[in-house]
């Protein structure tokens, strides 16, 4: 795992090779092993690296690399999980390799493959590769996006870097906030898609590509992947499916194990934490090591002891520590560390395990994907229902209730499942976990000149593919909230620890494994939620555990509220620029809250917003 950055100016002043070595430096908790910067010789292309070191941990890895003729230059940020693979199938065509690294294997593919090169990747990862003789520089993605990368291009300039806190030490970086950007993080806690927080910088979609071309000064952005389309007709035998499946995840695992360095398992307690600590306990040679945070008198939100009963079973080293409330001081820097706002509080017990793991491991194994993929959210179930409901519903009494739900105030229970009623079933996905709705957010920026209409919620639902309700809203979660918010929580969380994890389920023949080939039946159907996958869970997993629970890692953060947490946020919010966010709906939002509606995760969107306002002094 590492941080990349670059700056690319075709026509212009030469790139000052000290900026890029700031820019990188910024990153240094992305990458403390190693530092580069190179710069071409006619100044026009610098590109910089810091580095992790994880693969081949000799000074032959070091980045920027060149190939042998000096041709072609990368910076490169990840894991290519198949590179052992692929640098066999290169070394048959006639490539010679000088390092053990992966990132070579990156280069002598771009060499044999050209733009093609991407589809041969598996693994988690976001490059810029610079080829001399076409004058193009060529950035790619991930298929999932676990791996971040952004970019600007204006007045001729052509910048990019892993985290935007790097870009901003360009003297060229405006920091003026793009309204858009902020009535999507207001809309859903994060910002997706290709949209930043900041005017004219913008995020490499997942499973997407892109070329600088520098004699034209154009870009160029393309998919080189995108979802399957899911099944249809008559699906195969269900337990040919659970034996693929097994087959699939502990395949993935064994390739997520290797490394030069101790490899860790975040073990939430869940079922897709467990499954992969079980695959890894099939496949290595020695006890694995698995850490978890616990919540101690905090009921379902501490799943410790599901954690401990997993580890015993598989005989893991287990490691546990228990947060508490007083991690509230770690909000400014979490705001810091984010770049753009971001309000899942799930961050904080995210960088508390990771912190905990870098103590004894330098890569860890985690469960992301699993929701997503395998119909894992209580609102997949719902939007099932909704489906069901409007076919019988006139719109006009739809419409009757979207109103009526504006009407309620923010927290009331069902709110967002009334207002999202109006529309089709893509609308009613869009607004299911709303923060604050259209009409929340013009009464929040009253003051502030910006405009707020439902912009927002209709490019979100351009997202959502797929042939029934629970196709849709797996694929608009896929392609938003997991990209833009989980996995951007566990990048940043864990890289400010220094710490590389890895997401088995997201295997990219996983993936296409649960959109293309598991059917509504054996994902959310019926009351129940994850079915392929709590049946592999049955098969393999302690039967004492409980495997149909769900809860999903985060903090008690309404119990807190009422303590030391919500005093905080009180009093960072007292201090928020009024003229951005309107004072009197803040207190009717702590007013509600302290009178039983659900408003905390709101209050904590507002508060880190103003803790990352501070930290980076934006122009509205």
């Amino acid at each position: 795992m590492c941080g990349i950055c670059g700056i690319v100016r075709p026509n212009g002043p030469e790139v000052d090779a000290e900026i890029v070595r700031t820019m990188a430096q910024t990153m240094r908790h992305r990458g403390p092993d190693d530092e580069g910067v190179w710069c071409s010789a006619d100044r026009r292309v610098a590109l910089g690296h810091r580095r992790l070191s994880i693969i081949d941990l000799s000074p032959a890895g070091h980045q920027p690399m060149a190939d042998r003729s000096g041709r072609l230059w990368i910076s490169f940020n990840g894991e290519i999980y198949n590179y052992q693979e692929l640098r066999a199938e290169l070394m048959t065509l006639g490539h010679v390799f000088s390092t053990a690294s992966d990132t070579e294997v990156i280069i002598e593919a771009y060499r044999e493959w050209d733009l093609d090169s991407v589809k041969k990747l598996n693994g988690m990862f976001a490059f810029a590769l610079y080829d001399l003789d076409e004058d193009r520089l060529f950035l790619a993605r991930d298929r999932a996006g676990e791996k971040p990368l952004f970019y600007r291009h204006q007045n001729g300039a052509f910048v990019f870097a892993s985290e935007l806190k790097a870009m901003m030490k360009d003297p060229a970086f405006a920091r003026a906030v793009d309204p858009f950007a902020l009535n999507q993080y207001l809309a859903f806690g994060y910002v997706p898609g290709g949209s930043c927080i900041f005017k004219g910088v913008r995020k490499l979609p997942q499973g997407c590509a892109m070329t600088y071309d520098l004699r034209g000064d154009a870009v160029r952005v393309w998919p080189y992947w995108s979802l399957p389309q899911p099944v249809n007709g008559h699906p195969r035998r269900e337990e040919d499916l659970l034996d693929e499946l097994e087959s699939l995840l502990l395949d993935s695992v064994r390739l997520r194990l290797i490394a030069d360095v101790p490899v860790g398992i975040m073990l939430s307690g869940g079922v897709d934490s467990s499954l992969i600590t079980a695959m890894a306990a099939r496949v290595s040679s020695k006890p694995v090591r698995t850490f978890n945070i616990s919540f101690p008198g905090h009921g379902p939100f501490d799943e410790s002891p599901h954690a401990r009963l997993v580890a015993e079973h598989f005989g893991t080293e287990h490691v546990e520590v228990a947060a508490e409330p007083a991690t509230v001081d770690l909000l400014p820097d979490l705001a810091r560390q984010y770049d753009e706002p971001m309000a899942d509080s799930s961050m904080v017990p995210t960088y508390l395990v990771s912190r905990l793991i870098r103590r004894d491991a330098k890569v860890a194994l985690g469960g992301d994907g699993g929701d997503e993929l395998f119909g894992g959210y209580f609102h997949y179930q719902w939007v099932r229902r909704q489906d069901m409901l409007r076919r019988m519903v006139p719109a006009a009494l739809r419409g009757m209730a979207s109103a009526i739900g504006r009407a309620l105030p923010l927290g009331v229970r069902g709110r967002n499942y009334l207002i999202g009623s109006a529309r089709d079933i893509d609308w009613s996905i869009a607004h299911a976990n709303l923060y604050f709705d259209v009409s929340a957010r013009q009464r929040l920026l009253v003051h502030s000149g910006i405009a707020a209409d439902e912009t927002a919620e209709e490019e979100k639902i351009g997202l959502s593919v797929g042939d029934t309700a629970v196709q849709r809203a797996m694929a608009m979660d896929f392609r938003a909230y997991m990209v833009d918010d989980i996995l951007v929580k566990v990048d940043r969380a864990s890289m400010l620890a220094s710490l590389e994890v890895r997401a088995p389920l997201l295997d990219p023949r996983i993936i296409e494994f649960a959109f293309g080939r598991v059917p509504d039946r054996l994902r959310a159907w019926k009351g129940e939620r994850k079915v392929l996958l709590r049946k592999l869970a049955r098969r393999i997993l302690p039967p004492q555990l409980d495997v149909t629970r769900k809860h999903g890692f985060s903090i008690p953060l309404t119990k807190w509220f009422r303590g030391d947490w919500g005093n905080y946020m009180r009093d960072v919010l007292a201090e928020s620029d009024p003229t951005l966010f309107d004072r009197g709906t803040i207190r009717a939002l702590v007013a509600g809250q302290e009178l039983g509606l659900t408003n905390s995760h709101r209050i904590f969107a507002l508060t880190i917003f103003e803790l990352w306002r501070r930290e980076y002094r934006p122009s509205f």
